[in-house]
């Protein structure tokens, strides 16, 4: 199972003088020189882990819960030289990005589960033209309008499967406001390195909710690039085979003149109909991210090495999971907890060898069942999976989880 990858975090604010007395009170807190300590929400943390990632273009439509995004970024952008622009609704604000990213830009936007949905088709473009772009979902109650300030899980399938044709997709989903920093700036790295559109999924509990983080983080500083032609223009192939499966990008505007369409092309970005070049072209976008799980599927473990039962949780809900296990624990229940926060890839591997230890596995969620499927189809019967789910748009409590875990245990 993977672990984090690595994250950076913004420009250290400006130090300023202080007395012996200040100092010792700074040192009493923990902190390092030149950290700070901040309560922030979910949102906030998000686009200031964008902005240490270097993104330069915001394009969106306020839409709950996940306006303040765009609020912040309409903010924080101009002050570091970035573009901030409302666009009419998210087709258009997808659009914006996927132009801004043609050009050499780190673009994101932000939206949920209706905005989402009016996207698909740009998204879709995205991952046939290979175009990095970040996309913030943040989940509330659905179908339609449904419940614009509860939260939901009702969206994962949707990150998977939402544009049609068959595709792979990267999704990231953190639990607090540290990991919301965090694979914010992890989102943009992957789809800077992969030429991919990566989602980050959160929910509404996340996005508002508030906790403390200390910036700039403590451990070292990682931003990837997208890959760049290093060949003089007349010798540039857009969509060339290469090992890592990923061609070089080059930005419009730089004198790399190419074709860029939503049709199956060949190497050249034109169309084509030749099913040798439809073939090659649909494996290598499935395999520079299928080859590369072990650098984007991130898993956490905990509890589980004498455990004979396992809660499979993630993002807000993962939190009250983790009370209920510690919970049980203290009660002499031996059970585990695992959390993806890598949901598509969906993690094979920590299920599978998670299926050959346990008796049990409990997938709580905020809707109607859907990642459990996944658990069901890779554990492929080695043990029992136990669905638990709330449509109710409510958190679910950790008295309420482990109820589940006796009762199962029992």
């Amino acid at each position: 199972m993977a672990t984090k990858s690595n994250s950076t975090s913004p420009t250290p604010p400006t130090a300023k003088k202080s007395n012996g007395a200040a100092r010792k009170r700074s040192g009493a807190t923990g902190l390092k020189k030149g950290q700070k300590a901040h309560l922030m929400s979910g949102n906030e943390a998000c686009v200031e882990g964008a902005l240490a990632a270097g993104a330069n273009f915001f394009a969106g439509y306020p839409i709950t819960p996940a306006t303040e995004i765009a609020e912040y970024m309409a903010r924080r952008l101009p002050a570091v030289g970035g573009k901030f622009i409302q666009m009419e609704d998210e087709i258009a604000s997808m659009a914006a990005v996927i132009g801004a990213s043609i050009g050499g830009a780190k673009a994101m936007t932000a939206t949920s589960g209706p905005g989402f949905s009016l996207m698909q088709e740009n998204l879709g473009f995205a991952i046939m033209a290979e175009i990095p772009a970040v996309i913030v979902q943040v989940q509330r109650g659905g179908p339609s309008t449904g419940l614009p300030t509860h939260p939901s899980q009702g969206d994962v399938m949707q990150t998977r499967w939402g544009t049609h044709g068959d595709h792979s997709i990267i999704v990231l989903y953190p639990n607090s406001i540290p990991e919301t920093y965090r694979l914010t700036i992890t989102a943009f790295n992957m789809s800077e390195r992969y030429r991919t559109p990566v989602i980050l999924l959160m929910d509404e509990v996340l996005a508002h909710m508030r906790e403390k983080i200390v910036l700039p983080l403590d451990e070292p500083i990682d931003i990837m690039e997208r890959p760049r032609p290093t060949m003089p223009p007349e010798w540039y192939i857009p969509y060339e085979e290469n090992p890592a499966l990923v061609p070089a990008m080059a930005a419009f505007g730089e004198g790399y003149r190419y074709h860029i369409t939503g049709l199956t092309h060949d190497t050249h970005g034109f169309p084509t109909q030749k099913a040798s070049e439809i073939e090659a072209l649909n494996r290598r976008l499935r395999l520079k991210i299928e080859q590369n799980r072990k650098h984007i599927v991130m898993v956490e473990a905990e509890f589980v090495d004498d455990a004979r039962t396992a809660v499979f949780a993630y993002g807000s809900v993962s939190r009250s999971a983790r009370r209920a296990v510690v919970m049980a624990r203290r009660g002499g229940t031996k059970v585990g907890i695992v959390r993806p926060l890598t949901i598509w890839p969906f993690p094979v591997l920590a299920v599978q060898r998670l299926a050959q230890r346990m008796d049990t596995i409990i997938v709580p969620e905020m809707n109607q069942g859907q990642l459990v499927r996944e658990v069901e189809r890779y554990t492929q019967g080695k043990c029992r999976v136990v669905s638990m789910t709330d449509y109710k748009c409510e958190l679910f409590t950790p008295e309420a989880i482990l109820q589940k875990i006796l009762e199962v245990d029992s």
